[in-house]
């Protein structure tokens, strides 16, 4: 049986055809696409006071030169009547600063309610909202905090992109945050 199409010779379509015309018994080692993954992880630790409300949270990364290149998600009382949370984002100053009074809220992907505290974790892909496409060099993920009736803090957690390797950077809060980490896998 003759099987011809207007293919060239070595293509890729033209190798996989070629496999398939002869019964499917070469089997084709075509390299998977890995893409980074980026995981932060942060603590919003439990506090003893009289009244507590769960804190804003914007995390985001920057550039060596300090402007904001990305704002991965931002945690905030989503729910509130007549889209009311909107209006306290300015309390999250760095971020606001930054990148916050640019940024439409609420965005698809980038935001969501603020949480209790607890160790949280959010997952990032390369190449994909919202982290997409990271330029190799030297970066500062930042993670801000902001409560009412209570305080604001931000840690910086600076690392390299891409990473070689499994790689992890850590940051501490003292009072709104506790630990922070970024971790880089191949």
């Amino acid at each position: 049986m003759k099987y011809s199409l207007p293919l060239k010779s070595g293509s890729y379509c033209s190798v996989v055809y070629k496999a398939l015309a002869i019964g499917g018994a070469a089997y084709l080692a075509v390299p998977a696409a890995h893409a980074q993954q980026m995981t932060v992880s942060f603590d919003i630790p439990r506090m003893k006071v009289a009244e507590y409300h769960r804190p804003y949270i914007a995390i985001w990364i920057e550039d060596e030169k300090g402007k904001a290149v990305t704002t991965l998600r931002v945690l905030y009382d989503v729910d509130l009547k007549a889209d009311d949370g909107r209006k306290w984002l300015a309390d999250m100053r760095a971020w606001w600063r930054k990148a916050g009074r640019n940024t439409k809220m609420p965005a698809d992907g980038v935001s969501g309610p603020t949480q209790a505290p607890g160790k949280h974790r959010v997952s990032f892909t390369a190449n994909k909202r919202p982290l997409g496409r990271l330029a190799a060099g030297s970066y500062k993920l930042q993670v801000e905090a902001a409560r009412e009736v209570g305080g604001r803090e931000l840690v910086t957690v600076p690392f390299n992109w891409p990473g070689k390797g499994a790689k992890t950077y850590s940051g501490k809060g003292k009072t709104e945050l506790g630990a922070v980490s970024l971790t880089i896998k191949p």
